[in-house]
């Protein structure tokens, strides 16, 4: 239950903005809403539920039973209809064809390694329709090694409090770890209620990636900064991806 309850902060506490901005991002680069779309790792449904608004027909897929739960009450709440698939993105033999497959808010960092990241394009790739688009975001080494050391966020109510703080990975380069605590009152304890999660992302030089896409069978791939609208530099904090086979 605490942990529902983790999912469900987890989720207030997240910037809206950027999930409209992620929307602004497939509706310019996936105009054609006819076909299936895919949302890989999608989380509380929070994005899912927005591109079903604006006329996509999209499934949601993620690893988490608690996410998916809140998925399912967000497009009740929203009157949509979501498909929802509890899976793993290094696994996707279950479903079928998608003219689409979306995946953000740099989920592809969470996987172990490179070699994860590869299987996850190949999955990707496999059961991506002929001329279907493949839209992605990943943080940057910038992100990892300058912005994030040393991070810091908290925020506290009445009846609630959360710190996240974080650092650089000691394990391998390009990595970060961020500690997020949540302490919830309760009533009938009189003290609060602590849960803690230890998030860990890596991320990789651009051209790991551009090579891990060409081998998972994607010619055609364009990357780009600011949600689609400027060119990344030395200083992008996210890259954002447009694949075609």
């Amino acid at each position: 239950m605490i942990y529902q309850t983790f999912a469900e902060l987890y989720d207030e506490l997240f910037d809206p903005a950027m999930y409209q901005q992620w929307l602004d991002f497939v509706r310019r680069e996936l105009p054609d809403q006819s076909g299936e779309v895919l949302e890989l790792a999608c989380g509380t449904g929070r994005l899912a539920v927005l591109l079903a608004q604006a006329g996509y027909h999209v499934t949601g897929l993620d690893l988490s039973d608690n996410m998916l739960a809140l998925a399912e009450q967000h497009a009740e709440e929203a009157d949509v209809p979501l498909p929802l698939v509890a899976g793993n993105m290094l696994d996707l033999s279950e479903i079928g064809e998608f003219s689409a497959v979306t995946c953000f808010a740099d989920s592809f960092c969470y996987l172990q390694d490179l070699s994860q990241v590869q299987t996850a394009f190949t999955q990707v790739a496999a059961h991506l329709a002929a001329e279907g688009k493949f839209l992605f975001d990943v943080i940057t080494p910038y992100q990892t090694d300058e912005i994030y050391p040393g991070y810091m966020y908290n925020y506290r109510d009445e009846e609630r409090a959360f710190m996240w703080t974080s650092y650089a990975s000691e394990d391998y380069a390009h990595g970060a770890e961020h500690d997020l605590s949540f302490f919830i009152w309760n009533a009938d304890k009189q003290a609060f209620d602590e849960v803690s999660e230890l998030h860990q992302e890596r991320t990789y030089v651009l051209a790991d990636y551009q090579t891990a896409l060409a081998a998972a069978g994607f010619s055609k791939v364009k990357v780009t900064a600011d949600f689609g609208r400027s060119t990344p530099d030395d200083k992008t904090t996210r890259w954002f991806f447009d694949c075609q086979k």
